[in-house]
């Protein structure tokens, strides 16, 4: 059992300082290469236990009849469709490199079935769900947009001076201002929020996402974080 936690985070410990050292280190470069390139196979495995997860979940699900049973079995045959298409080349001319290979063409190529379902079937569906997340979003932003103190009154009217400068009411609203007072428009208020204080907000968050990847990092290279193994845990 101690040789199941520690072989693995030994593992991962000793990967982790080569890839880190390599990047400071050109001498010792091609290790950190290596070890990429390790990684990139393990992730290619873990998508093939991803799609048996998937088919497990889903099987289980159409076998006991849970509620919603009908969308994991369109789920499983909207997988099983796209995977086979997908691997097989379904359609696929050859490329004019390699005229001679059947499938040296790219399945994504505009015309083949796998590209027909990425535009006619991934791509509606995609811009359907943003669609849908759009009313959330305003749900979410009436409740949060209630002058309740003096930071939810600065929220509100940044935001209204934000949206209502995207669009042509904004512009309208606006348009008398004289060539002087042009900075005070609402287009021109709304593009300079956004590129002042939108860009500092985004580099507060995410100088601050690099802190806690780092201070993850360092807590899982000392070993002191040893939840990724399971069971839980840290020292």
């Amino acid at each position: 059992m101690i040789a199941r936690r520690v072989v693995p985070m030994a593992i991962a410990i000793v990967a982790g300082l080569v890839m880190a050292v390599s990047y400071f280190v050109r001498s010792i470069e091609w290790m950190g290469e290596a070890a990429a390139d390790v990684f990139n196979v393990i992730a290619a495995i873990a998508f093939v236990l991803g799609a048996g997860s998937l088919l497990k979940a889903n099987l289980s699900a159409i076998s006991r009849r849970d509620r919603g049973w009908g969308y994991a079995a369109v789920t499983l045959a909207a997988f099983l469709i796209t995977l086979v298409v997908g691997m097989a080349k379904i359609g696929v001319n050859p490329s004019p490199d390699a005229p001679q290979a059947a499938w040296s063409g790219s399945q994504q190529t505009a015309g083949t079935p796998f590209g027909w379902i990425y535009e006619f079937i991934l791509s509606p569906l995609t811009a359907t769900m943003f669609a849908l997340l759009a009313f959330y979003v305003a749900s979410a932003a009436f409740r949060a947009f209630r002058a309740k103190n003096t930071a939810a009154v600065l929220l509100l009217v940044t935001a209204f001076v934000v949206l209502l400068g995207r669009t042509y009411a904004g512009v309208v609203l606006t348009d008398w201002m004289p060539a002087w007072a042009s900075g005070l428009r609402l287009e021109n208020l709304s593009s300079y929020v956004m590129a002042v204080f939108g860009t500092a907000g985004n580099r507060a968050i995410m100088i601050g996402i690099a802190l806690g990847v780092a201070a993850t990092g360092l807590r899982i290279l000392l070993g002191l974080d040893r939840s990724w193994l399971g069971g839980g845990g840290s020292a």
